[in-house]
């Protein structure tokens, strides 16, 4: 097998995707293998030089930016430093459904590909992006992956999203080939049920991967039901959690059913994969010589400790430029370097959804973080979700395993009590599932609220 994956990746991919594709994937692979092991302050100069040039290009090609940098009385040339970039207002989802024509660079707009996303609101957003920016997506995701173990070819099960609607023939038959060229098989976590689990399991142990990627929700609910049974599958070497956080308790749970390090990856849609963990789990690493990452305070200025908003600038997406773009997740950016001797620097944490911040008449707000981060302790927890859909009242759901005694409510009460005070109730409910989201994902913290 390891023959194969470096066939593939060295021969076969590259003379497919280079050569008859004309991508240059293969050529940002390499340029990014190298990249990663530039000192810190040169990848801080590398990302500022490949800053400067996107804003020269958008005060020239991007009509929205030349304007809205020009009400601001901010040009290119005034940008010397990071402390000078932060004054450029941020852009938000009601901004590009709004500007959606202005944003596009006006010499690329006919030559852009488009996908969408629905996010956490519901609220589709449709954005572009040119082929470079999307290949060089392509190679930066296939570099996060791979420090978790995760290389080209290298057999793969993926617990995923599966198609909507009615696959075309064709598509299932490119689907296939695609799949067993680069040893994948996918798993749609979409009709995961309780009745399932065995099937998943049975699917596990017939493909026998040596990495396992999967939204962290099915995960965990497939993990929990393997300890609940006393089921034990094979033993990839590594597992991969993608599209929402992987809280610690949520790791823990995944290590234990199978029997292998559980890795974050921190994306969205809009940019693919953001961050990662390296081999050594200690925050996961910035892709910082591909995008610019901010943690902003409600002022939206950048802070460097405690958990703030996300704002994203991808450095090379020149067709349908997001500069500042506020995606609505929070992080936590780390303070100590990691000792694999990357060069990209580490968010801490990745904290949730900024919209699933819990918010109390008193004025606190407490990140969505909290309540897993009490909760992982609570003996006999199997499952919980916070919901706030008042501004006095909580509601948590329980889902009670082996352990949960009137002790385990007590100390639920008693934690909350300690940092809301009385300023809102805490109702719990005890409750025998916890569904997951249309789009196969667990929400831990919910905030119905308003902004």
């Amino acid at each position: 097998m390891k023959t194969y994956e470096t066939l593939l990746r060295h021969v076969l991919w590259p003379a497919y995707e280079g050569g008859l594709r004309r991508r240059e994937t293969p050529r940002h692979m390499r340029r990014y293998e190298r990249d990663q092991w530039l000192a810190p302050a040169e990848v801080r100069a590398l990302q500022f030089e490949r800053l400067k040039r996107l804003l020269e290009w958008c005060w020239r090609e991007v009509p929205y930016y030349r304007r809205r940098w020009t009400q601001a009385g901010i040009a290119p040339g005034d940008i010397r430093s990071l402390d000078d970039y932060a004054h450029l207002p941020v852009l938000t989802k009601a901004d590009i459904r709004d500007n959606a024509e202005d944003i596009k660079a006006t010499s690329l707009k006919d030559d852009l590909g488009y996908k969408a996303t629905g996010g956490s609101t519901g609220e589709p957003l449709r954005f572009g992006f040119t082929r470079e920016s999307n290949d060089r997506r392509v190679a930066v995701m296939w570099r996060g992956y791979g420090w978790a173990g995760s290389r080209m070819g290298r057999r793969t099960l993926f617990l995923w999203g599966g198609a909507v609607g009615q696959p075309s023939v064709a598509h299932r038959m490119k689907d296939r080939v695609y799949n067993a060229v680069f040893a994948r098989r996918l798993l749609d976590s979409f009709h995961m049920s309780e009745s399932s689990m065995a099937d998943y399991a049975d699917a596990i142990d017939d493909y026998r991967p040596e990495v396992v990627v999967g939204y962290v929700g099915p995960l965990v609910r497939l993990a929990e039901w393997l300890l609940a049974n006393g089921r034990q599958v094979h033993r990839p070497a590594s597992i991969i959690g993608a599209a929402e956080a992987l809280h610690p308790f949520q790791r823990e749970i995944i290590e234990k059913a199978f029997g292998a390090p559980a890795f974050n990856t921190y994306g969205c849609r809009e940019f693919m994969l953001i961050a990662s963990e390296c081999e050594h789990r200690q925050g996961l690493h910035v892709n910082a010589d591909h995008l610019l990452v901010e943690t902003l305070d409600p002022d939206g200025m950048p802070i460097h400790a405690g958990s703030g908003e996300v704002a994203i600038t991808d450095l090379f997406n020149y067709g349908m430029p997001f500069i500042r773009y506020v995606n609505g997740d929070m992080a936590t950016h780390a303070t100590d370097a990691c000792p694999c001797g990357r060069g990209l620097p580490l968010l801490a944490s990745v904290d949730g959804r900024k919209l699933d911040a819990i918010r109390t008449p008193a004025g606190h707000v407490l990140p969505g973080e909290f309540f897993p981060h009490m909760l992982k302790d609570v003996p006999g927890l199997a499952r919980f979700q916070l919901v706030q859909r008042r501004l006095d009242r909580l509601d948590l759901s329980i889902v009670r395993g082996r352990g949960f005694e009137d002790a385990s409510l007590d100390y639920i009460r008693r934690e909350v009590a300690r940092v809301l005070g009385d300023s809102a109730e805490l109702h719990c409910h005890f409750v025998d599932d916890i569904p997951l989201t249309r789009s196969g994902k667990l929400r831990v913290t919910v905030s119905e609220l308003a902004p």
